[in-house]
């Protein structure tokens, strides 16, 4: 998603969007490409002329080249689309069109600036991109040029109408003739429907002198020149106006080169506020897909105190005994510390993908933890059964609890690792996502392995040692 300054004209953005897409086209891994400037004739979609939307799609993954990723293959895309007055942006189709109708983003990160005078707006907006442009972990940045669109006023003069005898309209069809397009009929082919119009050869209408010598006809049946009927203005205002929470807004795109969002963002916010001075009645709120971040964040301070306390209840009620309940719950810390070192390797950032395969995590630890609590506690029982109250023969009755724990410990872990390890292979749609949820429960299936086998029994020795001492 190119972006320009404002002010470009129709024949020149159509020879830009030419140009980036046959650039697209020269990367072995693109399949087909298509670009797109303008609005659509929608409120859903106010996209002015100085904004490039391009649909690249990709050959399948078996026709890359070897060691090629979708991160070298943006770089590289970037790199091959440097046009002089461009500001690339590059993201996914889907994704994109939800955060701009939750947003109005189309970036990972943006900046709205909301105010009253447009161009102090446009004012604090270039001074937040210019402040950014080198910030680490920036690949892109490029605020709204809010003035800058070139309007062509025409006042009709009602006098000189009324001394032609003339009507507002009949200069207006004129006018709409010269200028624009006239609609005949439509075109019927089948089920298609193509409109039929009229207008002015490109020569008759590119410039103001050939718009002024447009002859309107009188009803007496002579033709004047448009001049002497209407008054010209050339005048510069704003190209599109936004607003948000009845104040008028302007924007500022960050794309960046780091997954960490919440990361940059909590830096950038802070270095913003160092260095930029805001007028009184001016504002700056931070959205994008930080803003979703920030309400996934909000959403995860009550679930996952929620799913802990949960489990904790459900294991009191179990086993009506809070050292038993805190020897299985000590399992989740062991887990996390294998989850925390296989995202590190993997170089994942935590995310709310993260956050998901840590909840079901603490419930697959949990259960783990149960089934070694429950062996060490019937074979205690047994110890108990057959009178015996040595030190020896209580060590000797947990070893065989937690000896008999290995088997189906071993076989809850493998099938853990068998079943998420191929997601891992993965490159298709949505993978990405997957492994973040796989990750934590996979790390975290290891270690609790290792740390329930050898740390919970010997809690649950200590702990019955006391009762064999009295």
């Amino acid at each position: 998603m190119p972006t320009t300054f404002p002010g470009i004209s129709i024949t020149k953005a159509r020879e830009i969007l030419q140009i980036t897409d046959k650039l697209i086209k020269t990367v072995p891994e693109v399949e087909a490409v298509l670009g797109k400037i303008g609005r659509a004739e929608t409120a859903t979609d106010p996209a002015p002329l100085s904004m490039i939307e391009t649909t690249i799609v990709l050959k399948d993954r078996e026709q890359w080249r070897d060691g090629m990723t979708p991160k070298k293959l943006i770089r590289e895309l970037d790199k091959t689309v440097s046009v002089p007055g461009l500001v690339d942006a590059w993201t996914y189709p889907i994704r994109t069109r939800i955060d701009m109708l939750s947003t109005g983003i189309k970036t990972p990160v943006g900046i709205k600036v909301t105010g009253y005078d447009l161009h102090t707006l446009e004012k604090i907006a270039v001074d937040i991109e210019k402040l950014l442009q080198n910030f680490p972990g920036v690949s892109s940045v490029v605020a709204d040029r809010i003035q800058g669109g070139t309007y062509l006023n025409i006042n009709i003069n009602r006098s000189a109408l009324a001394r032609f005898n003339l009507k507002i309209e009949d200069v207006e069809n004129h006018v709409r003739a010269a200028v624009g397009t006239e609609r005949l009929s439509t075109i019927l082919d089948g089920l298609a429907r193509y409109p039929l119009a009229l207008r002015y050869m490109r020569e008759l209408r590119d410039d103001i002198p050939d718009i002024k010598s447009v002859l309107v006809k009188t009803p007496l049946g002579f033709q004047i020149p448009l001049s002497q009927l209407v008054d010209f203005e050339l005048v510069e205002g704003p190209l599109v106006i936004k607003s948000e929470d009845a104040k008028r807004s302007a924007f500022v795109y960050v794309d960046l080169l780091t997954e960490d969002v919440g990361g940059w963002v909590k830096k950038a916010k802070e270095y913003v506020e160092k260095n930029l001075q805001l007028p009184v009645g001016y504002s700056i709120k931070w959205s994008g897909q930080y803003e979703m971040i920030e309400r996934v964040a909000e959403s995860l301070k009550i679930i996952i105190p929620a799913t802990l306390i949960i489990i904790i209840a459900i294991l009191v009620f179990h086993f009506h005994s809070l050292a038993k309940t805190l020897m299985v719950l000590l399992a989740i810390p062991f887990a996390l510390i294998g989850s925390v070192w296989l995202l590190y390797i993997l170089e994942f950032n935590y995310s709310t993908a993260v956050m998901v395969g840590f909840i079901a995590l603490a419930g697959l630890a949990a259960e783990t933890g149960i089934i070694m609590v429950l062996y060490l506690d019937t074979s205690y029982k047994e110890f108990e059964q057959k009178g015996k109250k040595y030190q020896k023969e209580l060590l000797e009755a947990i070893l065989h609890g937690a000896a008999g724990r290995i088997r189906p410990k071993t076989m809850t872990v493998l099938t853990v690792i068998v079943s998420l390890l191929p997601i891992f292979f993965e490159t298709g749609i949505g993978s990405d996502v997957m492994k973040r949820i796989a990750a934590p429960m996979l790390g975290g299936a290891i270690t609790s392995y290792i740390g329930e086998l050898i740390v919970i029994p010997i809690l649950f020795y200590l702990w019955k040692l006391k009762e064999v001492e009295k």
